[in-house]
């Protein structure tokens, strides 16, 4: 599940003459935790590698990956299962994760390293910062924004990631026909995220008529530990594929 958001605190992202300052509530609460020795690997000799931060500024992507390919980004990996798997399936692709919780930034990058993945980097910051401040407009082929915390009450709904500042700006960091790909295992998250997609221009809904606005889960989206907890409790799952036009 990705990252959860606390009230009281703001963005404190420098804006950009393409993306101005965004004040407001953060799309996630930093929760504490014991590190693990392979989490604790992740963090202290994978890091140097691998890790990014707001401090790089903004990427050439070619450059960070010394190639030219496909981008992936992915906002709230969680402990990095299904995005590493990603990474490893599809090394023709590369892929940067987005996550504030150390001990699934630590766990992710000491499965990488394991593995020998040189197609993943990583950000342990705000993703709307990330994007605003250190991807190019037009940079990456597909967002990926899986299980966000959905903030069930009414109330809590403004504190939800996905809202129509955030869509636009995907859009921008998107290629033209690139995807935004959502998933949620809330029917109500789902159906709010379609409504912010009905009044986001420049996407398309890439779901066939009888299904729509959703699709059925993608072969190439790995069940997350996560997902497949909620399908023993019979939890159904929605995804949703927005193409910027």
């Amino acid at each position: 599940m990705t990252d959860k958001t606390t009230p009281e605190t703001e963005s404190t992202a420098e804006g950009t003459p393409e993306t101005p300052v965004r004040r407001g509530i953060k799309s996630y609460v930093l929760r504490a935790g014991r590190m693990t020795a392979a989490q604790e690997r992740g963090l202290n000799d994978v890091w140097p590698k691998w890790g990014l931060t707001l401090a790089d500024g903004r990427q050439d992507l070619e450059q960070l990956f010394g190639r030219r390919a496909p981008c992936v980004v992915e906002i709230g990996f969680g402990m990095g299962k299904s995005l590493v798997e990603q990474a490893e399936t599809h090394p023709e692709t590369d892929f940067i994760g987005i996550e504030v919780h150390a001990p699934g930034v630590g766990k992710l990058l000491d499965e990488a390293d394991k593995r020998g993945l040189t197609n993943l980097r990583v950000y342990r910051e705000d993703a709307l910062a990330v994007l605003a401040d250190c991807l190019p407009e037009s940079s990456i082929d597909t967002l990926q924004l899986f299980f966000p915390d959905p903030w069930p009450k009414k109330k809590h709904h403004k504190r939800r990631i996905v809202q129509l500042p955030f869509v636009e700006l995907v859009r921008s960091r998107l290629q033209p026909g690139g995807k935004l790909h959502m998933a949620t295992d809330w029917q109500a998250y789902a159906e709010f995220m379609a409504e912010v997609m009905a009044e986001a221009p420049g996407f398309v809904n890439t779901a066939p008529a009888e299904t729509a606005p959703f699709v059925e889960r993608p072969g190439f989206r790995p069940l997350t530990k996560f997902e497949q907890r909620g399908e023993r409790l019979g939890h159904g799952v929605w995804d949703l594929i927005y193409r910027r036009d």
